[in-house]
């Protein structure tokens, strides 16, 4: 998963929306550098297929709706009480929704502000005193949809713009307790949420065509610079929202011209 190896022996780990995806890699990733994780997703079966190779007590999966009010501190209570401390917290668990801004419903924006940005909220809340006693770091995934704009997005936009901004302040008033705060801001990247575009060469096109890499993102793109940024060789780096993106974000936004 990962070319560098990283000493998160006997560090715990916190990682939301660890069952697919992006969070499963960064699961995976950190595993593999030995540290202790634990994942949060809503569907269990999917949480324990993340961690079904290995060792159990170095895992635990728990199955909770993170965007609760509640559910943050519960769970911080819970990996404290299991494993003593909390010294990496992955704020990864994202919902997506497109379309005329008009069309949106009040459900589905509600939605993408209780996965994208009130889960955050909740959960650098209740970690907080944990990490401040460890010297911690919390690592969220935002978006290069939450650097610029996009056609057709601006709602999720707006929530991922929030996490962009929500990292860079806290990374501010956390600096002094010691505790790092920085985000990855992926762009087109290949998970069951890109299923159906991704699996379409043609509905593939224009994505690529923006991507000086020419090809899109995988999770195994994203989890080593979370590893990174959440290790010791990035001590010095606080309150930057990283771009992991295949060079999409260097582009003025004019055509590729052959």
């Amino acid at each position: 998963m990962t070319k560098n190896t990283y000493p998160f022996h006997q560090k715990v780990v916190l990682i939301t929306g660890g069952g697919s995806g992006i969070g499963r890699a960064i699961a995976c990733a950190f595993l593999e550098n030995n540290a202790t994780v634990v994942i949060i997703g809503r569907r269990m079966e999917a949480l324990r297929e993340t961690l079904a190779s290995y060792p159990k007590e170095r895992t635990l999966a728990i199955s909770r709706d993170i965007s609760e009010p509640q559910a943050a501190a519960q769970i911080v209570a819970e990996v404290l009480k299991r494993f003593g401390h909390l010294d990496v917290v992955v704020s990864n668990a994202g919902a997506y929704a497109s379309g005329d801004l008009v069309d949106l419903d009040k459900k589905t924006w509600e939605h993408l502000c209780s996965v994208n940005i009130d889960a955050l909220f909740y959960l650098a809340q209740a970690a907080f005193p944990a990490l401040r006693k460890v010297s911690g770091t919390l690592v969220a995934t935002s978006s290069v949809s939450g650097l610029n704009g996009d056609w057709k997005q601006a709602a999720y936009n707006a929530t991922k713009h929030a996490v962009s901004g929500f990292v860079r302040s806290l990374a501010l008033d956390w600096g002094g307790e010691g505790v790092r705060v920085n985000a990855v801001a992926p762009a087109f990247t290949i998970t069951d949420m890109t299923a159906d575009v991704a699996g379409s060469p043609e509905q593939l096109v224009p994505f690529i065509d923006r991507i000086p890499l020419e090809r899109p993102g995988t999770p195994e793109d994203i989890a080593p610079v979370v590893l990174f940024l959440a290790s010791p060789d990035a001590a010095y780096i606080t309150g930057v929202v990283l771009p992991i993106d295949g060079g999409t974000s260097a582009s003025t936004g004019q055509p590729h011209l052959l």
